[in-house]
């Protein structure tokens, strides 16, 4: 009897031990199937963070770069308009010249295609015509890898549209390009685009430029009114229109080119 009582008991000490183990293996197994899915999780969100940040560092960086890329070209598309009268001319490098004039200075500026140039002697054509070629960009380019030229050039956004050869101005001797100085007093009349002529009471002919610089003044004439004792201040493209029918006006010249035209009353 004892016997078999100590044997139920070594039976039943066996089963439970059995039971405990398998308890602790799958709570252990349990366990590290938890820790592994947590850490892959904390991997995943990781990878996840990087690769969002990543993108977002790539987009802003091509955002920023073709911002700058569009401020650089609107920065070099803007040039200067104008026109450079009685201008000196001079050659920089391939399709790029430079205006000089006592008023503004140098300022560069480009040709193209549709750049049209016209000459009086130096560029192209002759210098005993008073018409004025048109010339090619290559003539323009030799002639002025030679020597400086004086034009008039007028710039669109820092692109030549024309650039026009002047005539050379002479004191009338025939020979050098130094204009002449004086004041000369008789009527003036239009010659070519920034040219004119003043001719004394013996009708001896004077040719001279006009410039930016120059100061015209009318009294009725080439503007203003004959009726006023004041003079009026005109502009070169009311000097033209005028000159082109003929005005007596006083003229300034230094260098060939007037300094000022006062209309006579």
């Amino acid at each position: 009897m004892n016997r078999h009582v100590r044997k139920a008991t070594l039976v039943t000490a066996a089963i439970t031990a059995g039971l405990l183990m398998t308890a602790c293996q799958n709570g252990s197994s349990n366990s590290s199937s938890h820790g592994s899915s947590s850490s892959d999780g904390s991997k995943g969100a990781g990878s996840s963070r990087h690769e969002s940040a990543s993108k977002t560092s790539g987009t802003s960086g091509n955002t920023g770069s073709k911002g700058t890329s569009a401020q650089n070209a609107s920065s070099t598309k803007k040039g200067v308009d104008g026109t450079f009268t009685g201008g000196t001319v001079s050659y920089l490098a391939p399709g790029k010249y430079v205006v000089h004039t006592s008023r503004t200075g140098d300022q560069a500026f480009f040709v193209a295609d549709d750049t049209e140039v016209y000459g009086a002697g130096k560029v192209c054509g002759s210098p005993r015509s008073e018409a004025r070629p048109r010339c090619t960009l290559d003539q323009l380019e030799t002639a002025l890898k030679k020597a400086a030229v004086t034009a008039d050039v007028t710039l669109k956004d820092g692109v030549a549209t024309v650039v026009r050869e002047r005539h050379d101005v002479d004191g009338g001797t025939g020979s050098g390009t130094q204009g002449v100085n004086g004041t000369w007093l008789g009527n003036v009349s239009y010659l070519a685009p920034g040219k004119y002529t003043v001719s004394d009471m013996k009708g001896v002919e004077q040719a001279f430029y006009v410039s930016d610089g120059t100061a015209v003044r009318g009294a009725g004439t080439i503007c203003g009114s004959p009726m006023s004792e004041s003079m009026y201040t005109c502009t070169l493209d009311q000097l033209e229109a005028a000159a082109k029918k003929g005005v007596s006006a006083k003229v300034v010249i230094a260098d060939g080119v007037a300094t000022s035209v006062t209309e006579d009353r």
